[in-house]
């Protein structure tokens, strides 16, 4: 059995937490591969929202095996009231959650560094989360970091004061003043290490590869987008982690030949968080439509969201970076009542068309739009894919045409029952 891999084709959002807990039910483990308490994982089932910032998006499945895996970081204090917020549902999550030793701490420190640093970058901030993933991240490179094995460590107090000393003097250095109680936001996290403790921590590698050994199906689960990925998204303004495919690898201590299926989740236009360039980015009245029907507003901060028309020079770049076997496409229904639709099918940099996406993204970009007619249909009253109305056939067609990948599945709505599986 090999292990199939779900993650974002654009940055960020694109209903990742839906379609994991759509795709669930066939799946005997779900393990999260990389990010922290950055991501916002939304689902809706049964008349509720509910919002998953780390834990995995299977967990509301009963009976299925739920990973975080070595390539996440955990904020304790956030993990807590997460798995409050979950037993409040009546969902044990000790019963089928298990943890890393692998996994990285977020101490308060590190969210005082990254908004410290943030305010240094002026008009260059990349607008972070400011829930200290980088600094998280920056200090498990420069090996100084605080993983959850090291919890029971017998200098577990030494090394814990000795980070949190780098941490400080780094503050006093920039005269930097943290707004809270520094005591109580301290307290308040060493008492949510208990929370962590009442878990199964494992070796997730050993674990990961018996599974697959023992052919059950394993789906790995990516948070962010590709292209907020650190190495191959659009640098500076992108996350601290690997989003793409091969981060499953190194976030779980799975082989590249242990993997399957790449499904890649992509929004019927596009969306962004933050700062960045954004070559499709609509600043009119389109754009305003798109985010007040798609609501789109940060799951995890609240900020608006960015809105442009799809992008297929980007897409076809994340396509290629992740070795994509099909495509799940999202949030169409935003535009049931468009006239008219548009998507980027290449770009103009330089008087020069390239359908190549630039290493160097902060370019002016002026993007070539192909025009189609709206569909002018409720997309989410029909259940069946051939009884879709044609101009969205046609939509569909497009860009599976275009980038050579099939579209699978189709979500219609934000509850699980909104989704089209195609079977052809």
């Amino acid at each position: 059995m090999k292990l199939d891999i779900l993650l974002g084709l654009q940055w960020g959002d694109e209903g990742k937490g839906k379609v994991v807990d759509v795709l669930s039910p066939h799946y005997d483990v779900i393990a999260r591969f990389q990010g922290g308490p950055n991501a916002g994982h939304t689902l809706e089932f049964n008349g509720i929202k509910h919002v998953l910032h780390i834990i995995p998006s299977g967990i509301f499945h009963p009976g299925k095996i739920n990973i975080i895996g070595n390539g996440v970081v955990i904020d304790p204090i956030v993990f807590k009231k997460e798995i409050d917020s979950l037993e409040q549902l009546a969902i044990k999550a000790t019963e089928n959650l298990l943890i890393s030793n692998k996994v990285h701490l977020i101490l308060p420190t590190h969210k005082w560094i990254d908004a410290m640093q943030e305010e240094q970058k002026g008009k260059q901030k990349v607008g972070s989360t400011l829930k200290g993933i980088g600094p998280t991240y920056t200090d498990k490179v420069a090996r100084i970091g605080f993983r959850i094995c090291d919890i029971h460590s017998a200098d577990f107090s030494e090394r814990f004061e000795n980070i949190c000393k780098i941490h400080t003097d780094l503050l006093k250095k920039n005269s930097y003043q943290p707004q809270e109680d520094i005591a109580a936001v301290f307290t308040e996290w060493l008492n949510a290490l208990q929370t962590l403790l009442r878990f199964t921590l494992i070796d997730s590698e050993y674990e990961l590869n018996r599974y697959l050994k023992e052919d059950k199906k394993v789906l790995a689960e990516g948070a962010q987008g590709t292209l907020l990925d650190i190495d191959f998204g659009s640098y500076p303004f992108v996350t601290s982690s690997n989003t793409v495919a091969a981060g499953a690898c190194t976030g779980l201590g799975v082989a590249p030949n242990q993997t399957g299926k790449v499904i890649g989740i992509v929004k019927a236009y596009c969306t962004r968080v933050g700062n960045g360039p954004f070559p499709t980015e609509l600043l009119d009245e389109t754009g305003e439509q798109l985010r007040k029907q798609g609501h789109e507003f940060g799951t995890t901060t609240g900020r608006p969201r960015r809105c442009g028309w799809l992008d297929l020079v980007a897409l076809k770049y994340a396509i290629m970076i992740n070795g994509v076997t099909e495509i799940v496409l999202t949030k169409a229904d935003v535009m049931d009542n468009f006239e008219l639709i548009k998507i980027c099918t290449a770009y103009q940099i330089d008087e020069r068309t390239t359908h190549r996406f630039p290493s160097d993204i902060n370019k002016e970009i002026i993007p070539v739009f192909k025009e189609f007619a709206g569909w002018k249909q409720n997309l989410s009253e029909v259940n069946d894919y051939e009884k879709l109305p044609q101009n969205f056939k046609d939509y569909v067609a497009f860009i599976e045409e275009e980038t050579g990948v099939p579209i699978r599945i189709i979500s219609t709505g934000p509850d699980r029952s909104e989704t089209i599986i195609r079977t052809t």
